[in-house]
């Protein structure tokens, strides 16, 4: 039986070593230490240019002993957000899409989420007085969590394509990676 320690130092390399597209950047950060006895976390933005055009957070939480309402002992913890259109923001079934998104970026990897529970938010902002010239703004929040059973390096991989989908990217046909160009 591998010891507690290094199952979570192998859900570490599959986190470190998912197959993200490149326009993800990410960095790990302070993760949690009350979820579980382990955790890792990492946050991400895909930028189009300078501008950050969908970031997010992916925890990750280990518990050997498993925890019941998980149905299992890992669980990963995300938070994805990006700018929408103010017409899209204000559209009531943008939550429904955006959960169908999360659905479909499970299917498009081949993968099960256990125990998927979490939430959808859009809101708009409108400016007034001297703020009165800046564009009509929009944000949608995809708030999700689920037990993983197997092969957790796609299901991180599945958080990213939900990153690049909130942020407008075209998916990648099934096989094909994306190269990044140097300019």
């Amino acid at each position: 039986m591998k010891s507690e320690n290094s199952q979570f130092e192998q859900l570490v390399e599959a986190v470190r070593n998912a197959p993200l597209r490149p326009e993800i950047s990410t960095e790990e950060v302070p993760a949690p230490m009350r979820l579980a006895p382990y955790s890792l976390a990492i946050s991400a933005e895909v930028l189009e240019g300078e501008d950050d055009i969908s970031n997010g957070r992916l925890v990750l939480l280990f518990d050997p002993a498993g925890v019941e309402a998980w149905k299992g002992t890992t669980r990963v913890v995300t938070f994805t957000k990006a700018r929408v259109e103010a017409d899209l923001a204000s559209d009531p079934l943008l939550t429904q899409v955006g959960w169908t998104w999360l659905l479909d970026c499970f299917s498009q990897r081949g993968i099960k989420a256990n125990e998927l529970s979490g939430t959808v938010t859009r809101t708009s902002s409108d400016s007034y007085g001297e703020l009165n010239n800046h564009a009509l703004e929009g944000t949608i929040e995809i708030r999700a969590s689920w037990t993983v059973p197997d092969q957790l390096g796609l299901h991180v991989a599945a958080w990213g394509d939900l990153l690049c989908q909130a942020a407008g990217l075209q998916p990648l046909p099934p096989g094909m990676t994306r190269i990044k160009r140097s300019l």
